[in-house]
């Protein structure tokens, strides 16, 4: 994952969409390189039209994504079927990402499917305990969700409070119940 700060980029960016058990997602790149991850929209405009904002709503390439953003787009999709796999092997280029959000993306990596953690516990892992909200807006911005596995972060209570994705805390709770996280989609006994 590049770490750097420079937000100017020479490369382009290349933007496609693709079916998924949860609908039409996107995904934009350059190079080897994912940038940003769309979960559907309303519909396929929508969709391509949030991926494609930060570039300036640049029309879709129609290239060829190579080897590992194929590789990518079917690890994301597998997932998504329930193929649980913790896709930190897909490169991320977060440029321009400021170094607290990037510190804080880190950490949510890290965390297994089916597992969770607190904004809280985030900000103490990051040894900056008391930032549990800056915690929330740095995963309220995270460009790559899926592969940054935000959906994962609950709040003190362990409840679904607020997800800023398309669907909002449904599509929370549904990304948790694919992942088989405890207390998502089982029946509960009382």
């Amino acid at each position: 994952m590049s770490s750097g700060t420079d937000s100017t980029r020479t490369e382009s960016v290349v933007a496609a969409l693709f079916d998924t058990a949860i609908g039409l997602c996107a995904i934009a790149w350059h190079g080897d390189t994912v940038v940003r991850f769309q979960l559907p929209e309303a519909s396929e405009e929508q969709t391509l039209a949030r991926i494609t904002r930060p570039f300036g709503g640049a029309p879709v390439d129609e290239s060829e994504p190579g080897p590992a953003i194929v590789a990518a787009i079917a690890g994301i999709r597998a997932h998504l079927d329930g193929s649980l796999d913790a896709l930190r092997w897909i490169e991320l280029d977060l440029r321009g990402v400021p170094e607290f959000h990037r510190a804080v993306y880190a950490v949510t990596r890290e965390i297994d499917p089916g597992r969770t953690l607190g904004y809280g516990d985030i900000a103490t892992r990051l040894g900056a305990p008391g930032s549990a909200q800056a915690v929330g807006q740095a995963l309220g911005r995270n460009p790559i969700p899926i592969v940054i596995p935000c959906h994962r972060v609950l709040a003190a209570d362990h409840a679904l409070h607020g997800f800023s994705a398309p669907g909002g805390i449904g599509t929370k709770a549904r990304l948790l119940e694919i992942e088989r996280a405890p207390g998502f989609g089982e029946p509960m006994l009382f």
